[in-house]
């Protein structure tokens, strides 16, 4: 297996530096880069190169106070003592970083406003118009970039990545829609292009030539009326022309209406806009794909097709530390892979939190959690539950060389088993595969099938409750009837043809209405998602097969989802739910909310709402109206004296967050092994 990433293994060049292989970690913003000594950001970048990473690339590094993106980006130069602790953990590890120089321009989110091209607003600004930058401030934002750039040097960085993608201020200097201007920096495409070009002069002036100068740049705005592909192209060669040494490839604004990093997006879907630029610029310089890549032998069949040099993944970086050293060593199973949930990362970055990931908790805390904690004493530890919190405790404490026995009622994986169903969730049930093949290579006892009991768990030295929730039944006249079913029992044996009510339009409910109503096959949803948006040929790495399950899809028409109040789809996170929404109002599924409940009858579900009283047709019913706690054992643990520590959905259901349980879990693993005995 390892054989077959033998394109992704070969050593490139990129401008003087020679990079080992052709996996780049991509840009992320953590939040680590300000508050302290450079010690985190150094723990969470060592272990990565540790893992197999050749090049880092850093979250966007400020060039000026007025480029920051919020209150939590580190500004270039005053950071360079801090993130000189980080470039030097990464040349210990034997890796290589570039500091991505950035200025966030109308998207900054700072108490003084913000600044860009032109006094074009952006739609979640709320009415903030930023002020259009004069001549001069032109000028000195163009030094900005280029002091930014010799003070990244002086810290110890090998390159530097200008930031001109996703509707940043380069960006924005590019774009129609945002550079209203008609003077030098302005008026047709040669002089909206010219900041971009100068900016790149600058900065290789700035810096020797041992320093590779990249450019992230953007691919397709994917908003209507912006930049043309020809004019992408153009831009493409004259910044060959200003003296770039390769070109990362990225896609879409942030208040585009096309998604491009969630999960339903399909995989490897943006790779022909960086073939295209690829071609555009006759492959003068090496050019970095991105963006929907979480398994490097989908990255290898990019490499395959002779157009792009190297690939570059950010989230599966926090997802599996060692996703390269793993994947090269032909360990695919073991590989943590990014699910795109967006829920810890992206979702947590746009409100100004510190990033983490779902799947691996310990991302952005290593020095909190470090991996080689002492244990001179090996305690017995029981996990019970092999959902996500159980998963992720037991593998923790079986990597820090715990006896730990993973107990499970039914099949394992709680509820990611029943998500992984989903259309757009299929990588759910990779969580749960690499951790079983994670705990099997680490020796730990799995028992399935079995349901624990407080009398054996008495023999352990510290019990984790895990066992997650059960649906929540509802009190309406007729719930008993036959055709009224669990969310549960839809997922797990499918819905008869026909119409269908769901009762309850949170998380859950969107995505039972997203099973019934989108296609199974990865493929198939490519295709639609290229004519959908309007786009060229999309997904040539999107995957076949299903996830196990084959639901009809059924038109959209057929499907209602009610809901008392609150918003549909609450619960999901923030980057990801108007996408979910988008695709299921695409479908033409019908979202009624404000509806109260009379009674389930053979022929529907009777609701009154604001559209008066209807019977609302479906010869299926399916409850997604909430969980509640499996707190069974919890009770009979405390009874007993036993010591045990409960996490995720068995300790709180209400408004069951995955993030909460994971990290609960993860910080349990922990407590149970050093507390007192």
């Amino acid at each position: 297996m390892a054989a077959a990433l033998a394109l992704l293994r070969t050593p490139w060049q990129l401008g003087a530096l020679q990079i080992p292989h052709r996996v780049v970690m991509g840009s992320m913003h953590t939040g680590l880069e300000v508050g302290d000594d450079g010690e985190a950001l150094a723990a969470f970048y060592r272990e990565r190169v540790a893992g197999g990473a050749g090049l880092v690339i850093t979250g966007g590094l400020a060039v000026s106070e007025m480029g920051r993106g919020g209150p939590d980006y580190a500004v270039l130069p005053e950071a360079a003592p801090r993130l000189a602790v980080a470039t030097r953990a990464v040349h210990e590890a034997g890796g290589l970083i570039a500091a991505q120089l950035f200025h966030a321009g109308r998207y900054a989110v700072l108490p003084e406003g913000s600044v860009a091209p032109s006094s074009v607003p952006w739609r979640a600004a709320r009415g903030i118009v930023p002020r259009a930058l004069e001549e001069h401030e032109i000028r000195a934002t163009i030094d900005d970039f280029a002091h930014a750039a010799s003070a990244a040097h002086s810290a110890g960085f090998d390159a530097v990545e200008i930031m001109a993608s996703e509707g940043y201020l380069v960006n924005q200097f590019c774009s129609p829609i945002t550079n209203l201007r008609d003077d030098e920096w302005g008026g047709d495409a040669s002089r909206r292009r010219r900041f971009a070009v100068e900016v790149v002069t600058a900065v290789r002036a700035a810096v020797p030539a041992q320093v590779a100068v990249l450019v992230r740049m953007s691919g397709n705005d994917l908003m209507p009326g912006s930049s043309t592909p020809d004019e992408i192209d153009a831009l493409a060669r004259a910044l060959v022309d200003a003296g770039v040494d390769g070109i990362s490839v990225g896609v879409g604004w942030h208040e585009s209406s096309v998604p491009t990093v969630q999960g339903s997006v399909p995989h490897g879907a943006w790779l022909p806009e960086s073939e295209r630029i690829a071609a555009a610029i006759g492959r003068a310089v090496p050019v970095i794909a991105s963006n929907r890549f979480n398994d490097l032998r989908d990255a290898e069949r990019a490499l395959e097709r002779g157009i792009v040099d190297a690939v570059s993944l950010a989230r599966p970086f926090l997802a599996d530390p060692t996703i390269v050293a793993r994947s090269f060593a032909g360990d695919f199973d073991r590989v943590n892979s990014c699910i795109a949930c967006n829920q810890a990362c992206i979702d947590r970055s746009l409100v100004f939190e510190p990033v983490s990931c779902l799947v691996n908790p310990r991302a952005g805390h290593e020095t909190v959690f470090p991996l080689d904690l002492p244990t001179t004493t090996r305690s017995r530890v029981a996990v019970v539950g092999a959902g996500p919190a159980g998963l992720i405790a037991a593998v923790d404490l079986a990597r820090r060389r715990h006896a730990v026995t993973l107990f499970e009622a039914g099949e394992p994986g709680g509820q990611f088993r029943l998500a992984a169903r989903i259309p757009g969730k299929e990588d759910y049930a990779l969580t749960v595969s690499s951790a079983l093949a994670e705990l099997d290579a680490l020796g730990a006892t799995l028992s399935f099938g079995v349901t624990a009991t407080a009398a054996e768990l008495a023999e352990f030295d510290g019990v984790i409750v895990a066992t997650g929730v059960r649906p929540r039944a509802i009190d309406i006249p007729g719930a008993d009837l036959p055709h009224v079913v669990s969310y549960e029992h839809a997922i797990e044996h499918g819905v008869p043809d026909g119409p269908v009510a769901i009762i309850g339009g949170g998380g859950i409910g969107v995505d039972i209405a997203s099973l019934l109503v989108e296609p199974h096959d990865e493929r198939s949803r490519a295709l639609e998602f290229s004519a959908r948006f309007g786009l060229g040929p999309t997904g040539e790495l999107a995957r076949s097969g299903s996830s196990g399950l084959t639901v009809a899809q059924r038109p959209g028409s057929e499907v209602t989802i009610l809901r008392r109040s609150g918003k549909f789809g609450q619960g999901v996170g923030i980057s990801s739910r108007w996408v979910v929404l988008s695709n299921l109002r695409a479908a033409g599924v019908r979202m009624l909310g404000g509806v109260r409940y009379r009674a389930i009858t053979p022929d529907g579900v009777e609701v009154e709402s604001a559209e008066g009283a209807e019977l609302v047709p479906a010869r299926t019913v399916i409850v997604c109206a909430g969980q509640v706690e499996r707190s069974a054992l919890a009770d009979e643990l405390r009874a007993a004296g036993i010591r045990h520590l409960v996490v995720g959905g068995a300790r709180l259901a209400g408004g069951v967050d995955a993030v909460r349980a994971t990290s609960e879990a993860l910080a349990a693993a922990r407590e149970i092994t050093t507390a007192p005995r």
